[in-house]
């Protein structure tokens, strides 16, 4: 337990944490599960001693070459292994430290302070203390999601067994104003952990776009600093906005597509998009690849710019909890299924329409929070946590959401956690 109050408050600093997985112990092997598979996973790495020897042999062996050759270097760090390049990324140096520029050299590719990506989400969204830094007005559910003989056949995860499982459920309005207009055309949230068997957990993090308003860390860094309110007029300047734009088109894809849907009635009747690629490994060895959504049983509905009006700015969650009393919220997990030539590795990009969809299961939403608490209020949702059968496909903006995630946790816990 110290070691887990140690690594948070070492997180909250801004420090990147490495707990040897292997090296510590605590009073018994079911504190010892979960502190290393459920509590240090939100905060930090926790690789094995032998991972952590090969990052430091990597780095006797290349210190000088790749510190001379900051391509070489970052070509280096893409063909190591996801643990081993973090680590070495972090001993090297190669990520700034709190306080150093964030202006990347090279969009594609240079490494991004988890700090200094959280600050730049306070600087451009505004510090809501206790709040989420994105997604902050929402809600806590629960449900319940059983998976189909399709799902199975497609993946061993223990999610897809048939059984019931257990789902945390979180729905949210997008952007940092906890006080954000429920009847803007805006994004939706749809965050999930699936509560599995041996301990497992798979989280998600779908929103209501089938792509991400960024391909990069990098990318994402520059958008938000391009966003940042001047001080003295409190709005962005519109130069930079659109010189960032113009020289990074992907960014705009997001917002397009937000524009040209209507305002969802409800939580429940928008579908919601894991946006990244995935692989799925059934018991033969076979690997099926692809992106997912969440499609409602009942349907879309959106609203005219009229009815929009009327709703006023804050009645998603009343909506939800008279939709989830009557047994009306319910979603379809689809895979929808790529093909060679397919993008799997950038969240700007979708799956060309038409591709062939398999139902994995279907996620039933059961009850709703009454008050502003809940079982999700502390969950990270870091969609880097997935059951064996399950795994990411190299997607630069998949792989670099937990070491945010976790220092804005951080500093929630220690602001107060809060969500309306």
């Amino acid at each position: 337990m110290s070691i887990e109050h140690t690594a948070r408050h070492a997180a909250d600093l801004g420090f990147e944490v490495i707990v040897a997985s292997d090296g510590t112990s605590t009073i018994n092997d079911e504190w010892q599960n979960v502190g290393l598979n459920y509590a240090l996973t939100n905060v930090g790495v926790t690789p094995t001693c032998a991972e952590i020897m090969s990052a430091l042999q990597t780095l006797a062996n290349h210190f000088l070459f790749l510190k001379q050759e900051p391509s070489a270097m970052n070509f280096a760090l893409s063909k190591l292994a996801p643990v081993t390049a973090g680590l070495l990324a972090t001993l090297m140096g190669t990520a700034p430290a709190a306080g150093q520029s964030a202006t990347p050299a090279a969009p594609s590719t240079a490494p991004v302070s988890p700090v200094s990506l959280v600050d730049q989400f306070e600087a451009t969204g505004g510090k809501f203390e206790g709040y989420r830094r994105s997604g902050a007005k929402g809600i806590c559910a629960m449900g319940e999601f059983a998976g189909s003989a399709e799902g199975k056949n497609i993946s061993t995860a223990s999610a897809f067994s048939g059984q019931k499982v257990p789902v945390i459920v979180r729905f949210s309005v997008g952007g940092a104003n906890p006080k954000a207009a429920d009847n803007a055309k805006s994004q939706r949230n749809m965050a999930l952990e699936f509560v599995l068997p041996n301990g497992e957990v798979w989280q998600h993090g779908n929103i209501s776009a089938p792509v991400f308003g960024a391909a990069t860390p990098a990318q994402l860094l520059g958008r938000l600093a391009s966003q940042q309110p001047d001080p003295a007029t409190k709005s962005a300047d519109p130069a930079k906005v659109k010189a960032f734009a113009d020289a990074n088109p992907e960014v705009l894809i997001q917002g397009r597509w937000f524009a040209s849907q209507p305002v969802p009635a409800s939580f429940s009747s928008v579908n919601y998009w894991g946006v990244h690629g995935f692989a799925f490994t059934n018991a033969k060895g076979e690997k099926t690849a692809g992106k997912w959504i969440f499609e409602p049983v009942s349907g879309l509905q959106g609203l005219t710019d009229e009815e929009a009006k009327t709703k006023g700015p804050s009645f998603l969650f009343d909506d939800l909890r008279q939709r989830v009393a009557a047994g009306q919220v319910a979603f379809n997990f689809n895979l929808e299924i790529a093909q060679a030539g397919d993008k799997l590795d950038n969240a700007t990009v979708p799956l060309p329409e038409g591709r062939t969809k398999v139902t994995l299961g279907q996620l039933r939403v059961t009850s709703v929070s009454p008050d502003a608490v809940g079982s999700c209020l502390t969950i990270n949702f870091d969609p880097n946590r997935m059951p064996r059968g399950v795994e990411g496909l190299g997607d630069p903006m998949l792989t670099a959401r937990s070491a945010p995630y976790a220092v804005s946790l951080g500093r929630r816990l220690g602001e107060g956690a809060k969500q309306q």
